[in-house]
Parts: C-alpha cells; structure tokens; sequence
C-alpha cells in the first residue's frame, strides 16, 4: 500500500514530466527494444551498419547542433572564398560590354534618353543582378545538393524536430524551412506537406525569416565590405562565414519565437507528432549533382535578372531622371521616407530600395547603387570592392551597413512570395499579417540596434 506523501511525491513527479519528455521516453524505449530484438535475427549489411554508427553522431543531443554550424560555416566559407573572383571577372566583361554599347549608341547618333534607358537602366541593372548573385548561387546550392544527395538534411531535419515542437509547431516545418533557403515562394507550396492547418499556417507565417537566395548576396556582400575590417585574405573569408552563420542562426531563433508566440495567441493548439523515416547514408553523382544544381540556378538567376531586375532597372532609371521642380521623382520619394530611414539607423535611400525591391529581392542593391549616384544611373561595375567607397561617401558607417542586414534578413516577404502565400491560404488576412508581422520585426529590430548604438556612443 502507498501511503499519502508516496502519492504525493509520485504526482508530483509525474507533474513535472512534460507530454513531450513521456512521448520521447516511450518512443526510445520502443526503438531501444525493437533495436534489440532486431540484432538478434537480422544480419545487418556493412553499409546499414556504418549508417547507423554516422546517424549515432550527426543526430546526437550533443554533437548534432555544432556539426549542423560546421557545415554550414564550411559551406559559407566555400561560397565566399571562391565568389570574388568570377564576380570581378563578370563585372569587368559587363563593364567592357557597356563601353562597347555606348560606342555603338553614339555612332548611331541615339538619343541620350534612350542610351539611358537601355544601357545606364536595363544593361547596367541586368548586369549587377548577374555579377552579384550568380558566383555565390552558383557556388553554394551544388554544395547544398551535395548534402541533400547524401543524405544528411534529413538528419537536419531530425535535430531540429524538437526546436519546433516545443515551439508549438510541426517537426516538418523544418524542412519547409531549411527549402527556404533556396527561395521563399517555393517553400510556402512546400508547407503543404503539414497535415495540420494550424501548424501549415505557423511555417507560412514563419518560412520568411530564413534568408532565401535573393537576400544571400546582399547579406555576403555587406558582411565582407564592413563587418571583417581588420581582417584579410583567409581570416577575413572566416570572420565572414561566421557573421553568415550568426545571422541564420538568428533567423532561426525568430522563426521559433514567432512560433511559438503565435501557437500560444492567434493559432491556439496542441502540435501534431510524425515520425521521421532517415534515409540511409548515400554517395552521391558528385560532378553531376555539381554540374545539374550549377546549370539550374545560372537558369535561375539569369531568368530573374531578366524578368523581375530589368524592368525594375528601367523603372528606376526612369524616376531617377524625371524632375519636378528641381528635385527627381525618386528623390522626392527618398526624401520623404529619410527621416523613417535615419531613426532605424539606415536612410532613405536603402527604405526606397526595399520598397523598390519588393517584386524580388534580388534588385534591392543595384537599385540603391543607382539611387545614390547623382546622374541617375549605375556605377559602373569594373570592380566590386569599389563599392564599399561609394557606401562610406553616402555616410555609411558599420551600424548602416549591421542594420541594412537585419533588415534584409528580417523584412517582408518579396512579391512572388506575398502571391504564393495568397494562393496558399485564400485569405487576404492571412497574406495581411505574412506582411505585417515580419516588418514589423524588422523595423523593432533595426531601431533598437539603433538607439542602443548611438545611447552608448559607438556611432
């Protein structure tokens, strides 16, 4: 017979054990027992044997988290070391180019508007999308193909299974998470394999603070002009590799509290449980995963450039170079939104190209490039590190170039996502709140880096 205090002490127990830590408990047990029972009458293969014995590794509590950040440092590290180059050499074949087009315009006896349009707007706005984005695009999806060929984002997948559920969503929302880094629009039709519409709607609501490929080259881009000063060569590369990683891993740390602040207000409810099946260990077709993901995303970004960044280009060439007054249409808009700009530590120019941007991320650096030169037009791209000087002429400082990143990381999904999200849910609120929920983030983020840098006078 138990008496009252052995009652007492065994509810007390069982009140302290959490649904989750019973269900992991049993589901152990269970696999622990089957896993036993299957020594006994099953003779394993080599190969499912030494899979077993890598998955008792890259799935451990203790050694799965930072072999998950090494990875991916390696891969940021892979990307940016081996970008510059063929960036450079892009730039100056487009900077040739454009040379070759001006000639051709004024043998032709062209107008100026129209070499304008043509050449400063849709050539030199096409050619920084490309000169930016395709080196590291091309670079590091092959080398995520090469993970996902081997089998190892499933193991991802498995480690962060108990992030999500304690942050009341799906375990698969990290799948659709992790699709979000290639590109956001894609990731929202993914989250259709979540069963539950409350646990779909947290990982639509969620998938866009992940850093998709239109916001890597930014993000690349700023960390290696301003974030490793001091730094060169090989230490500058892993300075910023790290400062990449940092940055997922506060996109990561968002997604989970937004999660979990929405499954506790606006989407109540008790997180579904899956099981995850892990794929064995495989060698992949290296050079022709490699060749395949390369060819697809140069598809990818050459399609975009021409799509979504040349009209975009034009667009702004356009603004730029109608006045009223004395002053451009563009700079009228830049005005108006400086003060807003300035108060979140960035200006009106970077504000104008985000709102600019808004139909794909991809365009958001040369349209701010294009804005902050007085002609209207472009810098041309002969090389890229003159960048950072065009940056410190504007008054950029290290907390413009931090903030520009937050808010690149952190603001409203671009216009083909904001679509996906409309044919996803049916709902104009849902698409609303998509919206609203990560600008505001943005901005919270982005004024009080702000107000905390200039409180303490490191600006």
């Amino acid at each position: 017979m138990l008496n009252h205090n052995s009652l007492k002490a065994i509810l007390a127990e069982v009140n302290e054990v959490s649904n989750e830590d019973i269900r992991d408990e049993i589901v152990s047990d269970i696999y622990t027992k089957s896993k036993s029972l299957c020594k006994k009458v099953v003779s394993q293969q080599p190969a499912m044997y030494r899979s077993d014995k890598l998955d008792e590794i890259f799935t451990s509590r203790i050694w799965g988290f930072p072999i998950m950040l090494i990875l991916l440092g390696t891969v940021f590290y892979i990307t940016i070391a081996g970008a510059n180059v063929p960036s450079d050499m892009l730039a100056n074949l487009f900077g040739y180019l454009e040379g070759k087009l001006t000639f051709l315009f004024e043998a032709m006896h062209a107008p100026e508007w129209l070499h304008g349009v043509l050449v400063l707007g849709l050539f030199r706005g096409t050619g920084w999308v490309i000169s930016v984005m395709l080196p590291p695009m091309a670079i590091f999806f092959p080398m995520f193909a090469l993970l996902e060929n081997y089998g190892y984002l499933p193991r991802v997948a498995f480690n962060m299974d108990r992030l999500f559920k304690r942050a009341g969503g799906h375990g698969k929302q990290s799948l659709t998470m992790a699709m979000g880094f290639g590109c956001n629009a894609a990731a929202i039709m993914s989250t259709r394999i979540i069963e539950s519409p409350r646990e779909r709607m947290l990982a639509i609501l969620t998938n866009n603070f992940v850093p998709c490929n239109g916001r890597w080259p930014t993000l690349i881009l700023l960390a290696s002009l301003f974030m490793v000063t001091g730094f060169s060569g090989a230490a500058g590369t892993f300075v910023t590799a790290a400062i990449l990683i940092g940055f997922v891993m506060l996109g990561v740390v968002v997604t989970l509290s937004v999660s979990w602040v929405l499954s506790k207000t606006a989407l109540k409810g008790v997180p579904t449980h899956y099981t995850l099946e892990l794929p064995p260990f495989r060698r992949p077709k290296f050079w022709n995963t490699i060749l395949r993901a390369s060819l697809d995303k140069a598809w990818y970004v050459l399609k975009r450039a021409v799509v979504v960044a040349a009209p975009a280009s034009i667009l702004t060439w356009v603004f730029a170079n109608i006045y009223v007054g004395n002053t451009s249409i563009l700079m009228h808009f830049i005005n108006f939104l400086d003060p807003f700009g300035q108060a979140l530590g960035m200006d009106g120019f970077i504000m104008a190209a985000f709102i600019l941007g808004l139909p794909a991320n991809e365009i958001v650096i040369p349209i701010l490039i294009m804005a902050y030169l007085s002609q209207g037009a472009m810098l041309e791209i002969e090389d890229l590190s003159k960048l950072k000087q065009v940056f410190i002429d504007q008054g950029w400082t290290w907390l413009t170039a931090l903030n520009m990143m937050l808010f690149s990381l952190l603001h409203f999904p671009c216009g083909t996502t904001l679509v996906n999200i409309y044919k996803e849910t049916k709902s104009p609120k849902w698409t609303f709140m998509s919206f609203l929920i990560p600008t505001v983030i943005a901005i919270g983020a982005t004024w009080l880096t702000a107000t905390v840098a200039r409180a303490f006078g490191w600006v």
